[in-house]
């Protein structure tokens, strides 16, 4: 799925959320360990209880790699039973010299069958720009984080007057466009989303932090959303473990639907 079939989508169902699924086998109800593959059963429940009202998956990659040889191929057999019709995001944070990122893209574009990838720009262009050369393939790059840490280096006050990220969003969305590469903006940073889209007014925004980080849902439709919708939520914790009984594929989905209900009345 490309960006522009994940705006019809978002027209189509009315939301713009997207469930993360960043499955810890310590987390998932007990009932599953005894079961053949826990983590990809989890993920088939969470999936099935959720897809109507979200447009978008995305598996933190860490949570999969943590799991050496499996965990790999349940993220693969997790992303086949997604299917097409919603936007599936590797959140992988690559960045590396251009040979190297060459194989991330490879890895996660032709082997994985993502839709995106979340990539660090730290080391500048050669980080980015491999994985813009894959067709319906969307980069999704670090923007302004919401972990308190961020201000370590992301804040920083440059020479030109402007903070480090804004300079980073400023040269990065040069590379590509807003048909394939999107910004990772915090929920906890609505202040700044403003001035974000003066920068890049027609880029999509992934935005953590909804949900157990605090982030406002409100706020993030006031600022962030502009005439292509625009914004993408990602929502993990607060729907995934919702419960950690068996009804726990029942409670995401009521917790899932709620944020449909309020993300539809943001949608004009």
């Amino acid at each position: 799925m490309n960006i522009e079939q994940l705006v019809n989508e978002i027209k189509e169902k009315k939301s713009f959320l997207c469930v993360g699924l960043d499955t810890d086998i310590t987390k998932i109800p007990k009932h599953l360990l005894t079961t053949t593959n826990p983590v990809l059963e989890f993920n088939k429940a969470i999936i099935d209880a959720t897809r109507n009202y979200c447009v978008s998956y995305k598996l933190n990659t860490a949570f999969y790699e943590a799991q050496g040889v499996q965990g790999w191929q349940t993220m693969k057999e997790t992303v086949d039973y997604i299917g097409n019709a919603h936007f599936i995001i590797a959140d992988a944070k690559r960045g590396d010299i251009g040979n190297t990122c060459d194989q991330y893209a490879k890895a996660f574009f032709e082997q994985m069958n993502f839709d995106a990838i979340t990539v660090a720009p730290y080391m500048g262009a050669d980080s980015i720009k491999p994985f813009l050369k894959y067709e319906n393939k969307t980069t999704i790059v670090l923007g302004l984080t919401s972990n308190d840490t961020a201000v370590d280096f992301e804040t920083l006050p440059m020479q030109n007057g402007k903070q480090l990220y804004e300079t980073v969003i400023e040269n990065v969305s040069t590379y590509g466009n807003a048909s394939n590469t999107m910004f990772v903006v915090g929920a906890t940073k609505t202040d700044e989303l403003l001035n974000i889209r003066k920068i890049i007014p027609n880029h999509f925004l992934l935005v953590p932090g909804v949900g157990f980080q605090g982030g406002s849902l409100a706020e993030v439709a006031e600022f962030g959303i502009n005439s292509n919708i625009g914004v993408l939520v990602n929502v993990s914790r607060a729907i995934i473990y919702a419960s950690n009984e068996a009804n726990f594929a029942t409670e995401a989905a009521t917790i899932a639907k709620q944020y449909q209900f309020e993300i539809e009345q943001y949608i004009k």
